[in-house]
């Protein structure tokens, strides 16, 4: 990120496909020849965690910091490679091309994940490959196929509501489950091989192609997940290994009352006598996926926002000191190099901007926070940006631009943007107004939503933050990756020095 260039913030879910859910197929291939078309440099995903129904199927609220979501494996790879028959997919599929409905997508997926297990058993389990693929991620694949394997023979209820003996994973009964589980364990161990497999051949597929992936990494974990159940000495738990404080963000833009996430924080004394082993750990994971990582909420690393959990609201919460630079030093002793950019917004304290400063990671600038009264002196605004931000017209949190600006943005702030840019527009053309400014802007890296690429007004919103339910659900349909919308990308790209 040291040269200017611009891409494209998509989702995984996103992408078009005939199964319900974008995937890492066809539709993801073409993606990639449009941001080649396009002349960009930069594909941004969301985390690609397995998430759950019961946690909104938020890729921020997934039950593994380290396995991906099953749901993101192509199917028409699965034939090509030999692990599905061209039968398996005769069935006519008809899911809305613009909506993920999980409900109806999660059993059609997950019928062809098994019957791929079923055709290539044989085949897999005496596959070197195979073999390789879980010895390399044994530290964390075995916890977490146990992990998805017991879930499923107690009925789904949360891992502390299991018994005693494996609840708190004394060695026998770990051993007892893992034999008694063993073909389920194994199927899951499958299913995050066969993500693998074709995640890192579409990785190499954009590098090859001039274009680098950009990570997300959550700061915190799910509370009924793989890695509390396996780690709990690092979070804030009671002796009944129930969450004491929870995460989440005091009152804000997004929300009066702040944001109640749930996640439990955690225990960054435990995690500094490791030297923040699991961290590490988790650092290098997402370096292998990805050539860049954005560090999500990057404010909790210096200080978090911890409330007890039985407060309803976020609002009683109390600010807590975080680790600090210690903990980048730490990670700095694994990585010599690392390539974050840091989730800086909301209200930013000088320790932040320290850790920031000393480290070299570049910050956020999002575009619709820049039309405020205080537009002269805004960190958003164009004329305060520096070459190592990266400048955002939205973000998944936010509204779309069209969105943004006809339902979020008062009259003064349109006025104060008709101002900046010199001239009126209305809601039609203003997607282009926010992607020529981010495209000029200082900042050697910008970033798009393919919401406001395309245009698309708050229907097509991926998140709201304080509502639970009906996120992450947006999808665009291939006929939408129109030549005309990659040539204007690249005549923008040209002519402010962003071109790939």
């Amino acid at each position: 990120m040291k040269t200017r260039g611009s891409g494209i913030l998509l989702h995984v879910s996103s992408l078009p496909s005939p199964y319900g859910v974008g995937d890492l197929g066809k539709g993801a291939h073409l993606f990639v020849d449009f941001l080649s078309k396009a002349k960009q440099s930069y594909w941004q995903v969301l985390p690609l965690n397995p998430t759950s129904a019961f946690c909104g199927n938020s890729p921020y609220s997934g039950y593994s910091a380290f396995a991906a979501n099953p749901l993101f494996i192509a199917p028409d790879l699965l034939v090509r490679d030999g692990f599905l028959r061209e039968s398996d997919l005769a069935h006519e599929f008809t899911f809305e091309s613009h909506r993920v409905c999980y409900e109806a997508v999660l059993p059609c997926k997950f019928e062809l994940l098994r019957r791929s297990w079923e055709r290539s058993r044989e085949k897999v389990e005496g596959s070197s490959e195979f073999r390789r693929f879980c010895a390399d991620n044994a530290r964390w694949l075995e916890d977490f196929v146990l992990f998805v394997a017991l879930k499923e023979r107690f009925g789904g209820v949360a891992w502390n509501e299991w018994p005693d003996d494996i609840r708190d994973r004394r060695e026998q009964a770990i051993l007892e489950w893992r034999e008694r589980l063993k073909e389920k364990v194994l199927e899951e161990r499958f299913f995050q091989y066969l993500f693998a497999k074709q995640w890192f051949s579409l990785k190499r597929y954009c590098n090859n192609m001039g274009i680098q992936l950009i990570g997300d990494i959550p700061i915190y974990v799910s509370y009924d997940s793989a890695d509390v159940w396996a780690n709990p000495e690092i979070f804030k738990l009671d002796e009944r290994k129930m969450p004491q404080f929870i995460a989440g963000v005091p009152p804000d833009y997004f929300s009066p009352t702040g944001q109640r996430w749930g996640n439990p924080v955690y225990r960054w004394d435990k995690l500094k006598e490791t030297r923040y082993g699991w961290w590490v750990k988790r650092m290098e994971h997402n370096l292998l996926l990805f050539d860049i990582v954005r560090l999500d909420h990057f404010r909790g690393f210096a200080g978090y926002w911890e409330i007890p959990v039985s407060e309803t609201t976020a609002v009683n919460g109390k600010w807590r000191r975080g680790p600090g630079a210690d903990f980048f030093d730490g990670l700095f002793r694994r990585f010599p190099y690392l390539p974050v950019i840091a989730e800086d917004l909301g209200v930013i304290t000088p320790d932040v901007r320290e850790i920031m400063t000393s480290y070299g990671f570049p910050g956020m600038k999002v575009l619709q926070f820049a039309f405020g009264d205080d537009l002269p002196h805004s960190p958003y605004a164009l004329h305060n940006h520096s070459p190592e931000n990266v400048v955002y017209t939205g973000t998944h949190d936010n509204n779309t631009v069209r969105g943004w600006f006809a339902k979020d943005a008062g009259e003064k702030e349109r006025e104060r943007l008709f101002r900046y840019v010199g001239h009126r527009a209305d809601e039609s053309c203003i997607h282009r107004e926010f992607i020529r400014l981010a495209m000029m802007s200082v900042a050697r890296t910008a970033i798009f939503s393919m919401q406001d690429v395309l245009g698309l007004g708050e229907e097509a919103r991926m998140n709201h933050p304080s509502i639970t339910y009906g996120n992450w659900e947006w999808r665009f349909a291939p006929e939408q990756l129109a030549p005309e919308v990659a040539d204007e990308l690249a005549e923008m790209a040209c002519f402010y020095g962003r071109a790939s």
